[in-house]
């Protein structure tokens, strides 16, 4: 019973791993699946154990700061408004979950559409946040391009924690 749990595991990890494509909390998913495996079967004699656990929780904090400051940072390096920065984020959110539904492709169009998606928000969240407060158009398109670099570049942070995750829970068996 522990190896299928242990195999269940791993498979809700990795789709936990595939949905931080989607801007959705895929590593605290793996935290949670994790404290819910040991809950139910873990053993103090065979690893994972509560350690691993708790550098799992750490990787996740981490995953999280590098993928909000890392959009955050960019925008705040060109000049941005807190505002533009705010909607640069939840467009970029929306923008993923919408994009998953554009590529009519089975799983890689639904990839493909949330990372267009999350970049395409952010860059038009930013534009918002700054044409509201009234920057010139030279700037909104300066801070939107900052904005949606920094949030590629924090998704892609935010996925290799992921990854990192997903292997040390799965090499954790061994």
């Amino acid at each position: 019973m522990y190896w299928i749990a242990a195999t269940i595991l791993i498979v809700a990890n990795a789709v936990s791993l595939a949905i931080n494509l989607l801007s959705l909390p895929g590593n605290w998913l793996m935290v949670l699946n994790l404290c819910l495996f040991l809950l139910a079967f873990g053993d103090p004699v065979a690893a994972p154990d509560w350690t691993t656990l708790l550098v799992v929780l750490v990787l996740a904090i981490i995953g999280e700061v590098v993928e909000v400051f890392g959009g955050s940072a960019m925008a705040a390096k060109s000049g941005s408004s807190r505002r533009a920065m705010l909607l640069s984020l939840v467009v970029s959110m929306i923008g993923s979950v919408a994009g998953t539904f554009v590529i009519p492709i089975p799983v890689i169009g639904a990839a493909i559409g949330a990372i267009a998606g999350a970049a395409l928000g952010a860059f038009a969240g930013a534009w918002l946040g700054e044409a509201w407060i009234g920057s010139d158009w030279p700037t909104r398109k300066a801070i939107s391009m900052s904005a949606m670099k920094g949030r590629m570049l924090g998704m892609v942070g935010k996925l290799a924690v992921g990854a990192a995750i997903f292997v040390f829970q799965l090499v954790s068996f061994w």
